[in-house]
């Protein structure tokens, strides 16, 4: 009955969505909207449309976002060629070679050995809650020195293949097959994945873009630079609670099946000794992974030994950019070989084109939706609006606003274009409120690397909802609770920390 009344919920939900997402769009076109100007106003429209369907899901959400789209070529918000650019952005190929690994090492078992040897660990012993946790720290730990979409993209098929081994563990208890997909622990540790991926990078200014983006902003238009150092001061608390708030969050929302996992140590000692002695694939597999490691945090490393504007972390950067580094270790997959005299190598094209490729037009409709928002001056109006609406004039009124402005559009587009369109905002009512600049500013920029609701927030919800283990409700549930709690614990921390190091 559980299930048949979840079915039914689904399909009435997508059957209701079907005509509000037309009806949310007409709508909001029909009603006159003083200081839009016609793009942003008919740009309103399509978005209402396009989150009512991303929501209720009445079409697949790839074609939602080709809708989105193709209605705004027809209304002129743009010219074709600016709108389905981004559908080929740099971050869509970092994706692809992500996949491609992905897809390599679950073809070759390489997850399956890192999975084991994860649970192996005598600390982590039998209890899911610790794995969870164990998991969820790698990947912040990651995140605070490369990006949270390369963090994402190493850490998933690691929990593929965690979630895979304990579905297997209990299948092997109960005599009963577990399809991982509906595993409610599956949810829990995918999301881990991308929360943790990107939470962890607000601890370092090298951490993710929005760091950098906001720093420059703050240095150029409030003409305060904040060294590196003093970032971690004030940044590595809030991280500490942000994680075990996380942790917590991610734990009641989707707690295990089982908590403690009688005969887990005897199972992974005996599935261990399965695999074997490695293969020629898993180490080809490890090779490309381990390239893409290497070039994703090297830039990290030149940040710190350099500087940001220093000549090699610059040349770098342009020469070896995350999507190109992603490419490389993808391409070496079709070349390392596994029998040479057979011509067989890593990967062939059969194994790879089933990748999520809808993942990836997914995301290229939310960027041009973002990009869109930038350039039509719809998310400035939004955001000076909801100031006005709030009130907000005291310093720490207008940086808990800043806080959640960032969250709020960064749902809607990536976090670096959320970013690159809150904080020069924020900045510019600061100054004009004769307010410091640099709380609200900060603000904005932590707040921008929120958005976890949708899988077009951030590249990290993207990749694991490729998964099939992330239900678009679970997904939008958790993010909803993380991006208010979040946002709180942002604030409070900021409020508490920038007058000890001397920015307020």
């Amino acid at each position: 009955m559980e299930i048949d009344g979840e079915s039914r919920f689904e399909r009435g939900r997508a059957t209701v969505g079907l005509f509000l997402g037309p009806a949310a769009g007409l709508t909001l076109f029909l009603v006159p909207t003083p200081g839009l100007t016609p793009a942003a106003h008919f740009l309103a429209a399509v978005l209402a449309w396009v989150v009512v369907w991303w929501v209720t899901e009445p079409v697949p959400l790839p074609v939602t976002a080709l809708s989105g789209a193709v209605l705004c070529i027809v209304g002129r918000v743009a010219p074709a060629h600016d709108i389905l650019a981004p559908f080929s952005n740099p971050v869509i190929f970092l994706f692809l070679g992500s996949f491609l690994i992905a897809t390599a090492m679950t073809v070759h078992g390489l997850d399956r050995r890192f999975a084991f040897g994860i649970l192996s660990l005598r600390w982590i012993g039998d209890r899911t809650s610790r794995i969870l946790w164990a998991y969820g720290l790698i990947c912040v730990g990651l995140s605070m020195w490369i990006s949270n979409t390369a963090t994402a993209a190493m850490m998933f098929p690691i929990g593929l293949g965690i979630i895979r081994c304990l579905a297997g563990l209990i299948a092997s208890q109960t005599g009963k097959p577990v399809d991982p997909a509906k595993f409610r622990f599956a949810t829990g540790m995918m999301l881990m994945a991308s929360y943790a991926s990107s939470t962890g990078g607000i601890g370092t200014p090298v951490g993710t873009p929005p760091n950098l983006i906001g720093l420059a902003m703050i240095e150029k238009f409030a003409g305060i630079k904040i060294p590196f150092f003093k970032w971690l001061l004030f940044c590595l608390p809030i991280l500490a609670v942000m994680y075990f708030v996380l942790f917590i969050l991610m734990y009641r929302l989707h707690k295990p099946e089982i908590v403690r996992i009688e005969g887990c140590r005897e199972y992974i000692r005996v599935e261990r000794l399965k695999l074997g002695p490695w293969t020629r694939g898993q180490k080809n597999a490890l090779a490309a992974f381990l390239t893409a490691v290497v070039l994703w945090t090297t830039p990290g490393f030149l940040t710190i030994v350099f500087g940001i504007e220093g000549h090699w972390t610059r040349a770098f950067a342009a020469r070896m950019p995350e999507a190109a580094a992603a490419l490389v270790a993808g391409i070496l997959l079709f070349v390392l070989p596994v029998d040479w005299k057979k011509r067989e190598f890593t990967l062939n094209w059969k194994q790879a084109v089933g990748i999520d490729w809808g993942t990836l037009v997914l995301f290229g409709g939310g960027l041009s939706l973002g990009q869109m928002m930038f350039q039509t001056g719809l998310a400035e109006t939004v955001g000076k609006g909801i100031v006005d609406a709030l009130g907000a004039t005291s310093l720490w009124g207008l940086t808990l606003v800043a806080v959640y402005i960032g969250i709020l559009v960064s749902e809607a587009t990536s976090n670096t274009a959320s970013a690159s369109m809150v904080v020069p905002v924020v900045i510019s009512l600061s100054l004009a409120s004769g307010i410091n600049p640099v709380p609200p500013a900060i603000g904005a920029t932590l707040g921008a690397s929120w958005g976890f609701m949708l899988p077009i927030s951030t590249p990290p919800n993207a990749i694991v909802y490729g998964s099939g283990m992330v239900p678009i409700t679970k997904m939008i549930r958790a993010g909803a609770i993380f991006d208010i709690l979040a946002g709180l614990i942002l604030w409070v921390g900021l409020r508490l920390l920038l007058p000890l190091v001397g920015l307020a």
